[in-house]
């Protein structure tokens, strides 16, 4: 059996950086430090073997701590950094990260931007076409409302691995496809995109969800992406404002109930492996 390997998830140690997107009321509940030692109880609660970590940060200090974290945890397999896209020291920064072996891409908290159209402007173009080159993923952090970036950043970027987080944040409260389906559809039609079954229960009503909430998203990413590009990530701390680590691999394994064990691997590891390059592959 192949190892479980969480594709997303986040340290954070608030005295460090400045987290003040955590001051909102509604996050109350993970205003605090979390890090390797919390998560290796959750991982090991719940069978899971590795995990990659994920950026919070813009500022490349960040990227740098968790790599030194990572040297000092075997199951933290990959690093999902973070460089200035936008600068002209970005192909500087991204070969100064890249010395590191547990480095395995980058990410921008697109959603967050003033500007929806940020993703495509020229001169993120190059810093794109700079992680294309040496063929450095890319997370794709959107909001429906930027899911239509998808297929511009696939065409314009054939050769760059990327990956929607979270499904592009679908409104699962409200049970809404109208709005993202089409969207998401046309993104798949795209090999060098992938998708992230990560970020769910955050989506959906965090006092009332069940496993079923998330069924119509996770049927249509298996229609569309198949199990050979899709990934778990468990999005912890985040996913504790509505469940616990092992409440999420629950979920979505009763949601893959009816794929062949060959499909389950896909998505519980080998994909992650195959899309970062991770060290378990060896």
């Amino acid at each position: 059996m192949f190892p479980k390997i969480d594709a997303h998830q986040h340290f954070w140690e608030l005295n460090r950086f400045d987290y003040a997107w955590l001051e909102a009321p509604s996050l109350e509940k993970i205003r605090r430090d979390y890090l390797p030692c919390d998560l290796k109880v959750e991982l090991k609660k719940a069978g899971v073997h590795s995990c990659v970590f994920v950026q919070t940060q813009h500022h490349i200090d960040e990227t740098k701590w968790v790599l030194q974290l990572a040297e000092e945890h075997p199951f933290i397999v990959g690093v999902v950094g973070w460089i200035d896209l936008a600068s002209p020291d970005c192909e500087e920064q991204l070969l100064e990260l890249k010395q590191h072996p547990k480095f395995v891409g980058v990410r921008h908290v697109v959603h967050d931007e003033p500007d929806i159209d940020f993703i495509v402007r020229p001169d993120v173009f190059r810093g794109l076409a700079t992680l294309e080159k040496h063929r450095v993923p890319f997370d794709l952090l959107f909001f429906v409302e930027h899911l239509p970036h998808a297929v511009t950043l696939a065409q314009q970027f054939p050769r760059l691995p990327m990956v929607i987080d979270h499904l592009a944040k679908p409104h699962i409260k409200a049970q809404r496809l109208d709005n993202w389906l089409q969207a998401f559809h046309e993104a798949a039609a795209y090999p060098n995109i992938y998708c992230k079954l990560s970020g769910m229960i955050t989506e959906a009503d965090h006092n009332e969800w069940t496993p079923g909430d998330l069924k119509i998203y996770i049927e249509k990413a298996l229609q569309y992406f198949t199990p050979q590009r899709l990934m778990f990530g468990s999005d912890w701390p985040v996913c504790n404002l509505a469940g616990e680590y092992e409440r999420v691999v629950q979920a979505l394994d009763e949601n893959l109930g009816a794929l062949s064990e060959c499909e389950k691997e896909a998505i519980w590891g080998r994909t992650a492996a195959y899309f970062y390059g991770l060290e378990v592959l060896k």
